[in-house]
């Protein structure tokens, strides 16, 4: 099963007729297809897109997912299947209508049926429903559609919005997301699955390193006093990582204090769960959300373990899964869904990662978009670069972002990326990077709440001195990481050789009194035999 999002117009009229069982014969006619020169396809002018957003606004309760039909034990298969097929071809047909009668530009969704077919199954099965949204654009990934579907499947059935990768937020961001989701009446959580992940590993490292102080512990106690000295150069090697490692987790704990833990999250969940309608000793919560927003890594957090797939590319989770969390409370993860939903561009989706950056063939608009969000002087600070643009005190100068051109020559010359004929710089290469680092959070921008300035909203992002802290902060941490290790492997090369000494000293001891008994024996041997 394959996740399509996009179509061109040939395969859109293709896979329309075929959903609608139409059979028709090809003719041969005269087309013409007429681009507007005067429109840039890829990005928007500010006010053209002012006046598309306020557009959205208007017609957002016009914007659905589709509803599985209404069914019974006297509805056979194939006749529920040509019913679900002809649901999912006017909700198609009613949104392309929705998006030519008021010139709205809606976003790539999923065409795929068999895809909303396993979002309506966690749906009816689940008793909440989790949407997991990005922190730095919670609103484009949510869908409010879905929230009424849920009610309309019983009014018993709860949502909850989980805000996902919220590390990526300062807390002054939080903050002003928190009155928005209050002030609306939005059920909503803070959470982040990475720091989660960190956390469970430095506590497993704890755990290691206890562990192997225990063992040599135990080794010197049970080794000769030649080797006392390594036991206890070992040991004091590993209580210094054990203390590093309660450093670190306490670091970590204060510095979120305002993100749910997976402990936390899970008692979150099950107080909000209703129990089953089917087993009232069961709760079933259904994750559902974009592709990559992370709702596989949640789960992984949550549970402690690897239990679903994991990767960067979006998409990853093809069918629904159910994972065990107890024995009464049970996980539904439904593979990623691309909601349709109104947007400027599709530079915009693949800024936002819900399209994969590995398979974009034309970058100039997401890159463009970048260099609107990520002012020129933190690009220039990030990556150690020059842009060649007027400045202030230059004449002609006029205040704009530099163009994906502008910005991607210099990245690319910097990085030695050039095409192999002629030399020339490489800058779809170079895109393909720079997104990567924009999707990743590297470049760190955050979509405000409606009404708040964004450049206001992003100040510490966009503060330069941080990425050049950054970058200095990462080359010493590379640097003393080296150290760090360069000095462990001299402390365990020191330990064994004292551990060798123990051992040899131990022989030579075991070798002079071998000596000294084949002496012995030798002497009475001539004593018998003399008398």
């Amino acid at each position: 099963m394959q996740s399509i999002t996009h179509e061109n117009d040939l395969d859109a009229f293709l896979h329309t007729a075929q959903l609608a069982g139409t059979e028709f014969k090809a003719e041969k006619l005269n087309v013409t297809v007429i681009t507007p020169e005067l429109q840039n396809p890829f990005l928007l002018s500010p006010e053209k897109e002012k006046e598309i957003l306020e557009s959205f606004e208007n017609n957002k309760s016009k914007l659905t997912i589709p509803r599985r039909p209404k069914w019974d034990k006297n509805t056979t298969a194939s006749e529920l299947q040509q019913a679900e097929r002809e649901n999912f071809l006017n909700w198609r047909r009613g949104l392309a209508q929705l998006e030519e009668n008021n010139g709205l530009l809606l976003t790539p969704y999923e065409r795929n049926l068999e895809i909303w077919r396993q979002l309506w199954r966690v749906v009816e099965k689940s008793d909440l429903i989790v949407q997991i949204v990005d922190a730095r654009n919670p609103l484009i990934f949510r869908s409010e559609d879905l929230e009424r579907y849920v009610k309309e499947n019983g009014e018993e059935k709860k949502n909850l919005l989980l805000i996902n990768k919220a590390d990526m937020l300062t807390i002054n961001q939080r903050m002003q997301w928190a009155d928005y989701f209050q002030k609306n009446n939005i059920e909503y959580v803070f959470f982040s699955a990475k720091i989660e992940k960190d956390y469970q590993d430095l506590e497993k490292e704890k755990e290691k390193l206890l562990k192997e102080r225990l063992e040599q512990t135990q080794k010197a106690r049970n080794e000769i006093e030649e080797e006392e000295i390594a036991a206890n150069a070992a040991n004091q090697v590993i209580e210094d990582e054990i203390k590093k490692t309660e450093h670190a987790l306490e670091d970590m704990h204060l510095k979120n204090e305002e993100i749910y833990s997976a402990e936390d999250l899970v008692n979150l969940l099950l107080e909000k769960c209703p129990f089953s309608k089917h087993n009232p000793e069961q709760q079933i919560i259904g994750l559902v959300g974009y592709p990559n927003v992370g709702k596989s890594s949640t789960i992984n957090a949550v549970t402690g373990a690897k239990k679903v797939a994991v990767g960067s590319t979006p998409g990853k989770t093809k069918h629904f899964q159910t994972i065990h969390l107890s024995q009464n409370v049970i996980l539904c993860d439904c593979p990623g869904l691309v909601f349709p939903s109104f947007a400027t561009t599709q530079a915009e989706m693949v800024c936002n990662g819900i399209l994969p950056v590995d398979q974009l063939r034309e970058y100039t608009g997401p890159v463009g978009l970048l260099c609107r969000h990520i002012p020129r002087e933190v690009l220039e600070a990030f990556y150690g670069i020059r842009i060649k643009i007027k400045d202030e005190n230059e004449e002609g100068y006029i205040p704009r972002p530099p163009t994906s051109e502008e910005f991607l020559c210099p990245y690319a010359i910097n990085r030695g990326f050039t095409k192999s004929v002629q030399g020339n710089p490489d800058e779809a290469r170079a895109a393909r990077y720079v997104l990567k680092d924009y999707t990743s959070g590297k470049l760190l921008y955050c979509h405000p709440p409606p009404d708040v300035d964004a450049q206001e909203f992003n100040k510490e992002n966009f503060d330069i001195s941080r990425y050049i802290k950054d970058r200095a902060k990462f080359e010493k941490f590379t640097q003393q990481t080296e150290k760090i290790k360069q000095e462990n492997k001299t402390k365990v090369y020191l330990i064994n050789q004292l551990i060798n000494q123990g051992k040899k000293k131990k022989k030579r001891k075991y070798e002079k009194f071998d000596i000294i008994l084949e002496y012995v024996i030798k002497i009475i041997e001539n004593y018998n035999y003399k008398y």
